[in-house]
C-alpha cells in the first residue's frame, strides 16, 4: 500500500534584538504557499521542499502537501502567524487522516511571542495529533539553536553541512532516506543533542575555506563510520537570540541501542569548544574596505564589500547607512549597492518618475543610531516590480520578491532601494534591476557569508564590514542578553569548557 507522507515547512531565524515583529505579512512577502501551490513554487529548485518532493517520487510515496512558510529573519514570530501556520498543518492531518510519516522543513532558531522554542512548540502540537508511532523527519539550518525537546520529538534530525547553504536539497534527501529506512523497519533512530557553554562557534559555520567547520565535519564523518551512526550534524548556532538554549550544538542520530552515539556527541561538542576562538575572516571598518576596493576592483572583476553588521539574513534591518555614507564620501565610481531597505524612498522615486533628479533621505529610518538617513541628491535610473528568480548556487530557481524597487544613482554609485527586506546572495539582486555586476568596480551587499556562493567566482577581492554596531554584529558584548544561560563564552569567563549546558 502506498505510504502517505505529509510535507510542510515553517521556517524562521529569529533575531530577538530586532524591533520588527514577524507577522503573517512578513511570511506573505517571502513565502506562504498552501497545498498544490507548493509543488509549483518549489519543484526543480535547490530547496528542502524540492528534495522532499523528489524523495516521494524516489520511494513511491504519496505526498500530502500542507503549507510552506518562510519569512526574512526579524523579531519574534507573532502568535497569529504561528497559530495560522501550525493550525494549517494540524487541519491537513485532521482532514486527510494521520499520515504514514511527516517531513518538516524547519530552521531551528524560531522564537515566538509566546514560546522561546518555536520548533518544539510546533512538534509538540503535531505529536499530540499523530502520536509517537508516526516517523517525523526534520531538516535544520546549520545556524539552528537546538533544544533537547526538539530532539526528543523528532525521529530524524539533520542539518545543512554548507555555509553558504548550497546543500538544502541534499539535506532533505538525507532526511528522507533515514525516514524511509524507519518506515521499512530497518532502523530505530534516537536523536542526541549536546551543547557547550558558548554563544558562537566553528567560525560561525563557514565552509568556503579551510577552518573549524570543515574540520569538525570531517571528524563527524569519521565518528559516523567508527560508531555506525545514522547521521551526525554540527550547528554553529544563531547567537542573536536571547534565549536560554542559544549557541552551537551537535546532533547525533543513531539506532536506539547504539552506545557510540554519546561518545561521538561528546567528542564533537569538545571540538566545538576547542576551536571557539578560531576565525577565518577578519571584519574591517568601511573606510578600510573602500581603500582596498579602490586598489583592487576593476570592470570584469569587481571588489565585493559585505555589510555584515546589517545583514537582513540574520535579522538586520537592511537600512543602516554607515557603509553607503562612506562610499558616497569616498566618491566611488562604477559602484553599486543592493539592497537598501527603504520603502519611503522607493515611493518618492516612483512619484518623481524615471530620469528625475531628486533629493532623498536614504535609509536610517528604523534605527538611526546604526547610521542616520543620508541626504543625497541623485537621479532615478529605473523602477521595477522587484520579482525575480535566483540563478546562483544557493536556492537555485526560487522566486523572490523585493516589492517595488527603485535604482537611484548618487554620483558614481547605483543604489538599489527595496520595499521588502532581503539578504543579497545572488547576482540577480543587481541584474534583475538593470545593473550588470561585471560592469562595476565595486559591489556592496547587505550580507554576511551567503554572498560568497555567487559572488566569489567573479570577485577580485572581498571585505566584510563590521564596525561593532548593528544587531547582527559579532560584537556580542554590545547586545543586552537577559535570558541566555550564564556563564556563556565570550560574554563571560568560562572556567570549564567541557561542561554541558
Amino acid at each position: 500500500m502506498t505510504k502517505r507522507v505529509l510535507i510542510a515547512g515553517f521556517k524562521h531565524e529569529t533575531n530577538t534584538f530586532s524591533k520588527l515583529p514577524t507577522d503573517l505579512d512578513a511570511y506573505r512577502k517571502r513565502a506562504l504557499h498552501f497545498g498544490e501551490d507548493i509543488r509549483a513554487a518549489y519543484s526543480g529548485t535547490n530547496t528542502e521542499i524540492a528534495g522532499f518532493l523528489d524523495a516521494c517520487e524516489k520511494y513511491g510515496w504519496e505526498p500530502v502537501l500542507s503549507v510552506v512558510a518562510d519569512a526574512t529573519p526579524s523579531g519574534r514570530v507573532t502568535r497569529e502567524a504561528f497559530d495560522t501556520v501550525s493550525g494549517h498543518i494540524l487541519r491537513t492531518i485532521e482532514e486527510g487522516g494521520v499520515p504514514d510519516a511527516i517531513l518538516l522543513q524547519l530552521h531551528g532558531a524560531m522564537v515566538t511571542e509566546h514560546h522561546d522554542d518555536g520548533e518544539s512548540a510546533l512538534l509538540s502540537l503535531i505529536r499530540e495529533r499523530v502520536g509517537r508511532d508516526v516517523p517525523i523527519g526534520v531538516t535544520h539550518d546549520l545556524h539552528a539553536n537546538v533544544t533537547d525537546l526538539t530532539a526528543e520529538l523528532s525521529d530524524v534530525l539533520v542539518s545543512y553541512r554548507t555555509y553558504p547553504h548550497i546543500d538544502m536539497h541534499e539535506t532533505a534527501m538525507r532526511c528522507a532516506e533515514l525516514t524511509a529506512r524507519m518506515l521499512n523497519g530497518e532502523i530505530d533512530p534516537f536523536v542526541t543533542v549536546l551543547r557547550g557553554p558558548q554563544l558562537d562557534g566553528v567560525d560561525h559555520g563557514r565552509t568556503t575555506a579551510p577552518g573549524p567547520m570543515r574540520d569538525i565535519l570531517a571528524l563527524a564523518d569519521q565518528l559516523t563510520r567508527e560508531h555506525a551512526l545514522l547521521s551526525a550534524s554540527v550547528n554553529a548556532g544563531f547567537p542573536w537570540a536571547d534565549v536560554d538554549y542559544v549557541g552551537p550544538s551537535v546532533i547525533v542520530v543513531a539506532n536506539r541501542d547504539n552506545r557510540g552515539a554519546e561518545i561521538a556527541a561528546d567528542a564533537l561538542r569538545a571540538e566545538l569548544w576547542r576551536t571557539r576562538e578560531v576565525m577565518t575572516i577578519a571584519p574591517v571598518a568601511a573606510r578600510q574596505a573602500i581603500a582596498e576596493a579602490r586598489e583592487t576592483g576593476r570592470i570584469g572583476a569587481p571588489f565585493v564589500i559585505a555589510d555584515f553588521a546589517d545583514n537582513p539574513g540574520g535579522g538586520g534591518y537592511g537600512d543602516a547607512t554607515r557603509l553607503l555614507r562612506a562610499m558616497i564620501e569616498a566618491e566611488l565610481k562604477d559602484a553599486a549597492l543592493s539592497a537598501l531597505f527603504d520603502p519611503e524612498s522607493v515611493a518618492a522615486c516612483e512619484a518623481a518618475g524615471e530620469g528625475a533628479d531628486i533629493e532623498l533621505q536614504l535609509g536610517g529610518k528604523l534605527e538611526p543610531s546604526l547610521g542616520a538617513p543620508i541626504a543625497a541628491k541623485g537621479q532615478v535610473i529605473g523602477m521595477y516590480e522587484g520579482k525575480f528568480r535566483l540563478e546562483g548556487p544557493m536556492s537555485t530557481g526560487l522566486a523572490l520578491d523585493l516589492g517595488p524597487v527603485a535604482v537611484f544613482r548618487v554620483g558614481g554609485i547605483d543604489v538599489v532601494l527595496a520595499s521588502n527586506r532581503a539578504q543579497n546572495y545572488d547576482r540577480q539582486f543587481f541584474s534583475a534591476f538593470g545593473i550588470d555586476p561585471l560592469e562595476k568596480q565595486v559591489l556592496a551587499l547587505k550580507s554576511a557569508q551567503h554572498f560568497r556562493a555567487d559572488y566569489a567566482p567573479i570577485a577580485s577581492g572581498i571585505a566584510v564590514v563590521d564596525e561593532g554596531g548593528g544587531i547582527t554584529s559579532h560584537n556580542f558584548s554590545a547586545l543586552d542578553y537577559k535570558h541566555a544561560r550564564r556563564p556563556l563564552w565570550p560574554l563571560d569567563d568560562v572556567a570549564d569548557g567541557a561542561a554541558r549546558s
